[in-house]
Order: structure tokens, then sequence, then C-alpha cells
């Protein structure tokens, strides 16, 4: 049996776009998008397992959610659609922002209410390449999740705190993932109830809040609090890549590091994950001039 409900955004509204950061990999076990732009995510909510399917219904969004935590899925369905979001005082202070910011003008900056679940995965990502933590993710809630709720097939919802603190060793290894990156995961699912509080929490709370988990840095916090508190101004730092493309973007150079990236986006105080938002929308990145990082092997150690 399923619960439904409509949301009508106040203005123009990108359903893909905005929910495309909760997605780990073609293959996620837990987020699908059907060729129409029907997406399908399933979550484990404070009342349980729960899955929703989102599409657009006229003017608004239409949700369908199924399973024990499908009422709370729905009480949350504005927060998860960007309704939080006010983007109206954001404002370009370059000409590449302005153009992504004219051309994607239906982003807002979504906020899932659940902080182990974007967690998890950020901790998974960190310093191996995309392809190898969305394989760990995807092998994790295929062994270790349980079956999403309603009638799509093959989706998973992942484990609770106490199955990810119960994971043995060789299944962490089985899925590529190292023990420094498991540990994390288990203290992490260990304090799960005080990270949860996180979510309610303002920016430089939430963060020292995941911080005092050893092996979470500002890194993984930041890309955390971007999903669960939909936070605008939660800029990664330590990131392999970012730096790079913000630097070339705005000014056309390379070597660009964290501190002169984050001198870039001083005009966007307040904003500044939005501006990376759309500066990574706009598509400017600098040519390649070395091959890409080698994926590692863990089971062969």
């Amino acid at each position: 049996m399923s619960v439904s409900r409509t949301w009508v955004p106040p203005g123009p509204y990108d359903l893909g776009r905005s929910l495309a950061v909760l997605r780990r990999g073609p293959g996620d076990p837990a987020f699908q998008v059907d060729p129409d732009g029907t997406i399908w995510r399933a979550s484990r909510t404070p009342q349980g397992p729960g899955t929703i399917r989102l599409a657009r219904h006229g003017d608004g969004i239409g949700a369908q959610a199924w399973g024990p935590g499908a009422d709370w899925l729905l009480d949350h369905l504005p927060d998860l659609l960007g309704g939080h979001d006010d983007p109206a005082g954001f404002r370009p202070r370059h000409r590449l922002v302005h153009e992504s910011h004219r051309r994607h003008p239906g982003l807002r900056l979504i906020r899932t209410g659940l902080v182990l679940e974007s967690l998890v995965p950020s901790i998974l990502e960190q310093k191996v390449t995309s392809d190898e933590a969305y394989r760990a993710w995807r092998l994790l809630l295929s062994r270790h999740g349980e079956p999403a709720p309603g009638p799509k097939d093959r989706m998973r919802v992942m484990p609770d705190a106490r199955t990810w603190a119960l994971i043995p060793s060789w299944e962490w290894h089985r899925a590529g993932v190292d023990g420094k990156r498991s540990a994390t995961v288990v203290r992490a699912a260990r304090v799960a109830r005080r990270l949860e509080e996180a979510a309610a929490m303002p920016l430089s709370q939430a963060m020292a809040r995941l911080q005092a988990v050893p092996g979470i840095g500002p890194w993984t916090a930041a890309e955390a609090l971007q999903r669960s508190n939909g936070a605008p101004d939660a800029v990664t730092v330590g990131d392999l890549h970012l730096p790079g493309i913000i630097g070339y973007a705005l000014t056309g150079r390379r070597g660009t590091d964290d501190a002169a990236m984050l001198d870039l986006l001083a005009p966007y105080a307040d904003q500044r994950h939005r501006a990376c938002r759309l500066i990574l929308l706009a598509g400017v990145t600098p040519p390649r001039r070395a091959p890409r990082l080698a994926p590692s092997d863990m089971r062969a150690l």
C-alpha cells in the first residue's frame, strides 16, 4: 500500500539536477532514474525503510511512497526537493557563474534530514576514485542492506547503524574498502544518534559534530552536510579536483589550491556551495595533462 502527496514549487524547478547529488554512481541500488525522468529513492528513515517515487505532475512534483518510512518521507518532501532553499539572494560575481545561474534557474539545494545516509558513502569516497567508491556502496548495500519497499525491482535500503557496525572485516575487504575507511564508518555508526542531531544544527556546529568522529575531516563533513542539511555554504575543501576546476573556470589558470579557491569564492560568502554547483554545471574544466588515477584493488592485498 502506498501514500501520495504533490508539492508545487514556487518557481522554476529542475527535479533531475536538484536530486542528482544523491545518486552514488549509475548502479546505485538506492537511487534509480526511469527513461522518462521519474526518480526512485530508497531511504532508511527514523520510522523505518521507505521508497519514494518522484515525477512531474502538472505544475508540481508528484510523490508516492511505500514502507514503514512512507509517511516520514512525504512529511519531509518539500525539504527533499529543496523547498527550504531560497536562491533569490544569490548574486553572481563572475560572468561564468552568471551564465550558469541563468541557464539553470530550477536548481535547488536539497535537504534529506538524514545524516548517516549521506555520511557513509562520503566516507567510502575518501581518497579513492569515484568508481571504487560507487562499487563499494553498491556491494555493501546488496549484501547488507534490505530490499526496498514498493514495486521497483533491485532497489536496496542501506543497513541500519547496528548492521554497519557489525559488518565483518572480510566483507569490507571484499568491497574494496581499506581498514581506515571501514573503521571510520563503524565509529560513525556507533554514535549515529548523536550524528543525526546535526541535521538540525547551524553549519558550524554540524561540521564540528561530524568531525568529532576520528577519520571524518572537513571534506567528508561538508560532502555529507551538503546533502543532509542543504547547507548553501558547505564548501568542499581537501578535494583532489575541485580547486583546479574552480580556479580554471573563474581565471583560466591552472594550479589553484584550497586557499586560492576560497579566495575566489569569497564574494559568495554564505553561498559558496551553491556557487560551486553552478560552476560545475558550466562544464569548464582544465584539459588533462596526466592519466587518470588508477584504481587500487584492496582484494589483492
